[in-house]
């Protein structure tokens, strides 16, 4: 995939980078694989806005995801690569051998009419889904589990991936995307390869309209806001609003909001990169 960039035609255009999109192979999804989408506007059951800024948007339709890869030692052809716009990454459309349809997150590399497959006796392949304790030391994987049958919950956005960096026992020592070290049970699925789309952070919107069309509304910052509305407000001309914190009074930069007693700090080798 490569980037698009614009000659300054018109204002929006002058910084403008987008995706050419040449991975691609499809421009509508399977119809058994989507359903519909209903936009919130961040307002709740009684119509009260819940959550600031968001609102309008382009009408999407949501693709049904296997992140589980739960059927094991049925080969699969990846059929088409799709746009997804629900996710930075992009999606594979495997056809199984028992006539099945899937959507899975796409790795890089990974090709139309390529064949994959899930479960114990797959090969480390790109697109594969292996057991962590079925991994080769060193691979590069993306969508793992964090329970086993529970379905992908790590590396899913465009271009992340994780490493398997060892084994102790019954847990695999994984390097997350953020930096960190931790131990996931090796009975848990992971996917080989990276995920697709890797150039998505060097894409530059260029206007506001286009943060618009993604339902995304202007974000007001704290301190052009009165002392009523937040506890950097107010003042006269431009002060600088006192000591960073969120609306609700959460101090910011550098203020630790982890839970001191959380369940899964035994399974946290190495904090992540500050």
């Amino acid at each position: 995939m490569s980037l698009k960039k614009f000659k300054p035609i018109t204002p929006g255009q002058r910084h403008k980078v987008i995706s050419d999109y040449s991975e691609l192979t499809a421009s509508s999804p399977e119809k058994s694989l989507v359903a519909s989408m209903k936009k919130s506007g961040g307002r709740n059951n009684d119509g009260r806005m819940t959550m600031r800024y968001l609102g309008g948007g382009h009408k999407q339709r949501y693709r049904i995801i296997d992140f589980k890869r739960e059927k094991h030692e049925i080969p699969a052809t990846v059929k088409s690569i799709e746009y997804d716009p629900n996710r930075t990454a992009h999606i594979a459309l495997l056809f199984y051998a028992d006539g099945e349809k899937r959507y899975i997150i796409a790795p890089s590399g990974l090709k139309v009419g390529d064949t994959v497959v899930s479960g114990k006796n797959a090969a480390p392949n790109v697109g594969n889904a292996l057991f962590l304790s079925d991994v080769p030391l060193g691979t590069v994987i993306h969508n793992i589990e964090l329970k086993p049958g529970k379905g992908g919950a790590i590396a899913r956005g465009a271009g992340t991936y994780a490493q398997l960096n060892a084994r102790d026992g019954r847990y695999a020592i994984i390097k997350m995307p953020s930096g960190e070290t931790r131990m996931i049970l090796t009975t848990c699925l992971a996917t080989i390869g990276s995920v697709s789309n890797a150039e998505h952070n060097l894409v530059v919107s260029g206007k506001a309209g286009r943060s618009r069309w993604l339902g995304r509304r202007p974000r007001v910052r704290g301190v052009v806001m009165n002392p009523v509305d937040h506890p950097m407000g107010g003042g006269e001309g431009r002060n600088s609003g006192g000591h960073p914190r969120s609306r609700n009074g959460m101090p910011a930069k550098g203020y630790k909001t982890r839970d001191k007693k959380k369940y899964s700090d035994k399974f946290i080798i190495e904090r992540r990169k500050k």
